[in-house]
This record gives structure tokens, C-alpha cells and sequence, in this order.
């Protein structure tokens, strides 16, 4: 199969053979095939300009979605970790309800594992979305128990005057 250029050198050689031929019969052979190669060279060019558009505009929409895909997962993997944060403080239906939307997200064959993938990480990580919350509760809680302890120890008379043994 002939190339664009290929096509351009014959039709220039039946250029000159127009140039030289004897007869009008001849030179209207030569004329049309001439024609005929320059046209097939305008074809394979318009063809091989396409292509590279084509290939050069999959490979820029390849880009763009991989852009796009690394975006959504960026922004997937916060709100993940956002709903893993507060885990313990959604009531248990919304959280439920999560686990379950979550499990059927993968392919169906995998939905088991999935869902034990998921309730393994959650029963892993049950307490760690709520332990600052639950530390500065319980230091709070463990102040206020040792101030009422404190408190009734002075109300039974367990206090002791300063510098006054008893």
C-alpha cells in the first residue's frame, strides 16, 4: 500500500509523462491517474491526521481521567476517614446502614469478603475514633470523682489543721 508520499512522487511522474506524451488520448490517461494519485495522497494524509489526533486525544483524555480518578479518590479517602472519626458517635442504624452500602460497593463475588474486610478494620479501629473525646470525658470525670471524694473526706473530719497532727 502506498504512503502520502509515495502517492505525490507518482502523481509527479505522470505530471512529466503528461508533459511528454505523443498523443491526447495518453495524456488524458496519464492525467487521471495523476488525479487519481494526488487524491489518494490527500486521503492517506487527512487518514494519518486523524489518527494522530485520535491517539492524541485518547491519550489526553486517558490523562484527564486519571486526573480526575486521583481527585475523587483524594476526596473518597477523606470522607472515609471522616465517617471512620465519628464512627462511634453515629447511631448504630446509620451505621448499619453504612456497612451495608459500603460491602455491596465492590463486585458481587466479593461481596463477603469485603464486608468481612470492613468489619474486621471497624472492630480493629472501634475505639480509636473515639478515644480523644473519651480521654478528655474521662479525665474530667476522674477530677470531678476525686473532688467529691476529697469533699467527704473533710466532711467526715479526715482533715488535718495545717501543721497540727491529730
Amino acid at each position: 500500500m502506498f504512503r502520502s508520499q509515495q502517492h505525490r512522487e507518482k502523481a509527479a511522474a505522470y505530471g512529466e509523462l503528461i508533459k511528454h506524451s505523443s498523443g491526447q488520448g495518453e495524456s488524458d490517461e496519464f492525467q487521471k491517474l495523476r488525479d487519481r494519485h494526488s487524491a489518494l495522497a490527500d486521503n492517506e494524509q487527512g487518514l494519518a491526521d486523524d489518527y494522530d489526533s485520535a491517539v492524541n486525544a485518547a491519550e489526553q483524555d486517558r490523562a484527564r481521567g486519571l486526573a480526575l480518578a486521583a481527585e475523587e479518590e483524594h476526596v473518597l479517602r477523606c470522607l472515609g476517614a471522616a465517617v471512620i472519626m465519628q464512627w462511634n458517635a453515629l447511631p448504630k442504624t446509620l451505621q448499619r446502614e453504612i456497612f451495608d452500602t459500603a460491602g455491596s460497593v465492590g463486585e458481587l463475588l466479593e461481596t463477603a469478603a469485603l464486608r468481612g474486610q470492613i468489619a474486621r478494620f471497624l472492630h480493629k479501629h472501634k475505639n480509636d475514633a473515639g478515644r480523644k473525646k473519651a480521654s478528655t470525658e474521662d479525665a474530667h470525670h476522674d477530677a470531678k470523682s476525686r473532688a467529691a471524694a476529697l469533699s467527704r473526706w473533710d466532711d467526715e473530719g479526715g482533715a488535718v489543721p495545717d501543721g497540727l497532727p491529730r
